[in-house]
C-alpha cells in the first residue's frame, strides 16, 4: 500500500512540475516574445547630391529606420542621382534607393547588369523638372538655350537624362547647340549667381532647398516647361511615357514667381532587389509610410506618400516583402 501511495505521489509531483513548466513556459512568452523575428544586420541607402531632396530625405528617414529597425545597421551613401543610385542597387554595392520612374524604364530597357533583379517599394513623391534663370534672362522657353552654357546635372543623374530629352523635343541639340555643364544642385546655383551658367536644369520636390536658398538671395525666374513637349516626349514612347504634364504651384518658390509654371514631373520610386529579405523589406517599406507625416515636417515632399497609390511601383514589380506590408495595412 505504501508503495502504490508512493508511486502516486511521484506521479503527482511529476504532473504538478509540468504544469508550473508550462505555466512559467506561457510567461517567458507573454514577457519576451520569443520567436518574433526581427530585421538584422546592415544596409546601405544610397541617396543623392548633399543638398539635394534624396539626401535630406534619406537623412531624415535614416532616425526612422534606426528607431524601427535596432538591429539592422544603417549606411547612407551620397550620389549623382538616379542612373548611379541604380547601377549600385542592381549590382549589389547598395540595398535600398531612390530613382525616377524614367530613369528605372531607360534601366531596364537597357538590359544593364542586374536589371531584372531591380523590384519596387514604394511609389513615393513626384519630381518636377525645373528650368532656371536670372530673373532679367532672355530665355522664355527651352529653344532659346542655343548658343548658352546649360547646367544638365551630373553624369549619373537623372537630370541629365531628362534634360537632353526635353532639348531634343523642343529642337535643341543638347551636345551641339548649347555648352552643357555637367555639374549637380550643390553647385548649380552658385554658378548661375556667378555669371558662370545662363540656365539650369533640376529635377527634384517642390521645394527644393537649393534652389529656395538661391531664390532669397539671387533674383531668379522659371522657365515653362509647355504641355507641347511632353507631348513629344510621349510620342517617342518606351520610357517617356513616364512624364506628364503638371504645374509648379505659383507659391513653391515665393521670391521667384508669381504665376503658377507649366512643367513636366515623373515619381520617384524606393527601389530594393530580389536579394533583399522579405522581412527587411516589409520592415523598411513600413517605416517608409509610418514616418511620412514625421518627416515631411522637414521634407515636404514626403507628405506626399499616399498609401493609396504606394502600390504602384510600374515599371518594377513589387518586392514580396512591399507586398506583404500592403496586405496588412488598411488605408
Amino acid at each position: 500500500m505504501q508503495h502504490v501511495l508512493s508511486r502516486f505521489g511521484r506521479r503527482r509531483t511529476l504532473q504538478g512540475g509540468a504544469a508550473l513548466l508550462v505555466v512559467l513556459g506561457l510567461l517567458l512568452w507573454w514577457v519576451l516574445p520569443i520567436g518574433k523575428a526581427e530585421p538584422s544586420g546592415s544596409l546601405t541607402f544610397s541617396t543623392g547630391v548633399r543638398s539635394g531632396v534624396y539626401q535630406r530625405y534619406g537623412q531624415r528617414l535614416e532616425g526612422a529606420l534606426a528607431k524601427d529597425m535596432p538591429k539592422v545597421s544603417i549606411h547612407l551613401q551620397t550620389s549623382e542621382g538616379s542612373q548611379q543610385n541604380l547601377e549600385r542597387v542592381a549590382t549589389g554595392k547598395a540595398d535600398f534607393t531612390i530613382a525616377t520612374a524614367d530613369a528605372v524604364a531607360t534601366y531596364l530597357q537597357s538590359g544593364k547588369p542586374g536589371a531584372g533583379r531591380l523590384r519596387g517599394c514604394v511609389r513615393l513623391y513626384d519630381d518636377y523638372i525645373q528650368l532656371i534663370v536670372p530673373s532679367d534672362s532672355k530665355i522664355r522657353e527651352v529653344s532659346d538655350l542655343r548658343g548658352k552654357r546649360v547646367g544638365v546635372g551630373q553624369q549619373g543623374s537623372g537630370v541629365l537624362l531628362v534634360a537632353d530629352r526635353l532639348m531634343k523635343a523642343a529642337g535643341v541639340d543638347p551636345e551641339g547647340d548649347i555648352t552643357p555643364v555637367r555639374a549637380g544642385i550643390d553647385t548649380m546655383p552658385a554658378r548661375l549667381a556667378d555669371g558662370r551658367l545662363d540656365a539650369f536644369f533640376w529635377s527634384g520636390g517642390l521645394p527644393t532647398g537649393a534652389v529656395q536658398d538661391l531664390s532669397e538671395k539671387f533674383a531668379i525666374r522659371l522657365v515653362p516647361l509647355e504641355d507641347s513637349l511632353v507631348t513629344e516626349l510621349q510620342a517617342v514612347g518606351g520610357s517617356t511615357r513616364y512624364y506628364r504634364s503638371a504645374v509648379i504651384p505659383a507659391d513653391a518658390y515665393r521670391h521667384a514667381q508669381g504665376d503658377a509654371v507649366k512643367t513636366v514631373a515623373v515619381s520617384n520610386l524606393l527601389i530594393t532587389t530580389d536579394r533583399t529579405d522579405p522581412l527587411t523589406t516589409e520592415a523598411f517599406t513600413r517605416t517608409v509610410i509610418d514616418s511620412r507625416d514625421r518627416i515631411g515636417r522637414e521634407v515636404h515632399s514626403a507628405q506626399l506618400v499616399d498609401l493609396r497609390t504606394a502600390i504602384y511601383t510600374d515599371p518594377l514589380p513589387l518586392h514580396e516583402g512591399a507586398r506583404r506590408y500592403y496586405r496588412s495595412a488598411k488605408p
